[in-house]
């Protein structure tokens, strides 16, 4: 199935919704209008990206938007992304990666993904790019666009699981090791198995490390590759990031709505305070429902509370 993905401007995405009847409610966030027209599904998102999606998408889309706007879009495919020794993006990857284990408060989460050489393309012409690099809200307009085409696999530790899970014996990189397989497996089982090259982890661990920790082997170990800063070699694993940071920002975002206070990022003596905070209007159960237990914040917290009164 093809994709294609064009920036459109606003009296550009009327004319075109002037042209044929689309869907504008009960859709998912992030998605303005939709419909299906000459077997190919059409995506309008509100970030201005239109999305077409089957056999004849390159043909409908040239028959439906003006020239200027497909010439416009048309340059933008020009920009090329980091490299690596193997060129990801010219095969058909999984990439998976995490979000959340650097920071206090929030989960855990992974995800993997599954760009094909052809939506590789489409990633770039969206903006999918290294996630540290974006801010929040524009990870939840991407991820709300990839989630709607990519197959891919998500996974949330909760906070009460985590600390049960460490608690255990296990290490965050035990942890990340179980959760990246896990999801891997799940992607392998929605796609076409043969028309996998490879698949890229996000280097956490060396391979030997991450084999020994995972519980269940590699589903392919001789296509599987690790990679540092594997968000700026493979749009796969850059996709995963975006899916993976997503959940964590909207994790985080329950989390201060449920406390009715904004939840910092991170594990700086702001966070520090922050807990300590916590703890006095909450208690410290409260803090370790929605923290990770074994990080030093916790200790650092106390301290505070501790100091404040002596």
């Amino acid at each position: 199935m093809g994709n294609v993905v064009h920036k459109l401007t606003q009296s550009e995405i009327d004319q075109l919704l002037s042209q044929i009847q689309f869907e504008t409610t009960q859709l998912p966030q992030g998605m303005r209008a939709r419909t299906k027209y000459q077997n190919t599904t059409i995506n309008i998102y509100h970030s201005g990206k239109v999305m077409f999606q089957g056999k004849n998408a390159e043909l409908v889309a040239q028959r439906m938007l003006p020239n200027q706007a497909i010439s416009s879009s048309s340059q933008s495919k020009t920009s090329t992304s980091k490299q690596s020794s193997i060129q990801y993006n010219k095969y058909n990857c999984i990439g998976s990666d995490e979000a959340g284990s650097g920071d206090y408060f929030g989960p855990l989460t992974v995800c993997a993904a599954y760009v094909s050489e052809k939506n590789a393309q489409v990633l770039k012409t969206l903006g999918v790019d290294d996630s540290k690099k974006l801010t929040d809200d524009k990870i939840v307009e991407l991820a709300e666009q990839l989630i709607t085409f990519i197959p891919h696999s998500l996974l949330t530790l909760n906070n009460v699981k985590y600390n049960e899970r460490q608690k255990m014996g296990w290490s965050q990189v035990k942890m990340k090791a179980v959760l990246h397989n896990e999801a891997i497996k799940n992607v392998v089982q929605k796609i076409d198995v043969d028309h996998l090259d490879y698949i890229v982890i996000d280097q956490f661990a060396k391979r030997e490390v991450y084999q020994h920790y995972a519980l269940s082997e590699l589903p392919f170990p001789k296509k599987t590759q690790f990679e540092t800063k594997g968000e700026s070699k493979s749009l796969a694993i850059a996709a995963a990031s975006i899916i993976s940071r997503y959940a964590f920002v909207k994790h985080m975002n329950q989390i201060t709505q449920q406390i009715k206070m904004e939840v910092p990022k991170g594990a700086s003596n702001k966070v520090d305070l922050f807990a300590a905070k916590i703890i006095q209007k909450f208690g410290l159960s409260q803090l370790d429902a929605i923290s990770k237990k074994h990080f030093k914040n916790r200790d650092k917290a106390l301290a505070l509370i501790e100091k404040k009164y002596t």
